[in-house]
Order: structure tokens, then C-alpha cells, then sequence
């Protein structure tokens, strides 16, 4: 039985790491302590900073030596760069609508607001058809890779799984703020599975 290449295992080393820092960061009792101290509005910015910047190790390790699993060819291999560039697409798509410039920071740091959550639901667009769509939108992109590599797949596997906790976080997050509201919206909107009728 063949074992994991050394990337492989790296990046599954690594991923826990990243993983760890990253819900760190973005626990509610941190972020509270950066509003606090009056570090509110430059918490998201450091945040995503520090995220992109933790990034990069996850591109160094992919180009150690690695073992393929597989390598789709023409025509799949368009087509499943096609999905990728309409998942990347629909991502941004909906960043724009909960609002692109807060996710980066930018309203924080222009307005002077905090770290704090959503200042309303958002119910309409993609949202009424799946409640996290930029996890969907995230996960279709990994997985529509037209090569695997073993460093690769442990990569998407760590993925999936942090956006699937996360999104269990998020829920319990948005259902402390928004309460019955929220509630409503989740017992109509499926959760991953996007609903095709209205």
C-alpha cells in the first residue's frame, strides 16, 4: 500500500496550522478585543492580509515532488476550466452583493466602522436559493481541477472540510444575531444544495 508524499503530508501539516490561526482570527472574542482596544476598523484588512499572506507556503508546497493521480485531457479538461472560471466568477458575483468593499475592509477603514457581523440578512439573489453559496462557489472550483496531484487532493479534502465546519459556525454566528429571522431563512433555503424553483 503506497503512503502520501511528503507534500501531501506537509500540506495537511500546514493546512492545520492555517486552519488554526485563521479561526483564531475570526473568533467573535478576538475580534472583540480589537474593537476594544480601538483596532476595530483595521481588523479585517489585517485579516485578510495575514490569510493572503498564509497563502503563499500552500503554492510553495504544491511544487514539491509530488505523485499525479490524474490529468483530464481536451475536452473535458476546457470544460472543467470553463466551470472554474464560472465558479470564480459567481464568487465575486456574490461578494458584490453582501458587499465587496466590507469583506476587504475597506468600509471599515473608510467609515471608521468595526469588526462586527452583517448589518442585515441577505435574503434575495443567490441567497434564496442556497444559504452559503460562496463555500458551493469555493468547493466547485477545487474540485473542477483537470489535474490531482496527492499534495493537491489533501489540499481540497482540508478545504471541504473547513468549509463545511465553517459553515456550521456561521450558522450558529448569524442565528445569535438575526434569531427567528434567521431561523425562517434557514428552514426555506437549503444549505449547500442549491434549490433550482422558487
Amino acid at each position: 500500500m503506497r503512503i502520501m508524499t511528503s507534500g501531501a503530508l506537509i500540506m495537511t501539516a500546514y493546512f492545520l496550522l492555517f486552519a488554526a490561526v485563521h479561526s483564531l482570527l475570526a473568533d467573535p472574542a478576538f475580534k472583540g478585543r480589537a474593537v476594544d482596544r480601538g483596532y476595530g476598523r483595521w481588523q479585517r484588512p489585517a485579516y485578510n492580509l495575514l490569510s493572503l499572506l498564509m497563502m503563499l507556503p500552500f503554492i510553495a508546497i504544491l511544487f514539491l515532488p509530488d505523485r499525479m493521480i490524474y490529468t483530464i485531457t481536451p475536452p473535458w479538461m476546457w470544460a472543467m476550466m470553463a466551470g472554474q472560471i464560472l465558479a470564480a466568477g459567481a464568487a465575486i458575483a456574490t461578494l458584490h452583493r453582501t458587499g465587496l468593499s466590507r469583506f476587504l475592509g475597506l468600509d471599515q477603514v473608510l467609515r471608521g466602522g468595526d469588526a462586527a457581523g452583517v448589518d442585515e440578512l441577505v435574503k434575495g439573489g443567490i441567497y434564496s436559493r442556497v444559504r452559503h453559496p460562496l463555500y458551493v462557489f469555493a468547493i466547485l472550483f477545487l474540485w473542477l481541477s483537470p489535474c490531482m496531484t496527492e499534495s493537491l487532493l489533501a489540499f481540497n479534502l482540508s478545504a471541504t472540510l473547513y468549509f463545511l465546519l465553517g459553515a456550521l459556525h456561521e450558522e450558529r454566528s448569524l442565528l445569535e444575531q438575526f434569531g427567528q429571522e434567521y431561523e425562517e431563512y434557514r428552514q426555506s433555503v437549503p444549505m449547500f444544495l442549491p434549490r433550482l424553483r422558487s
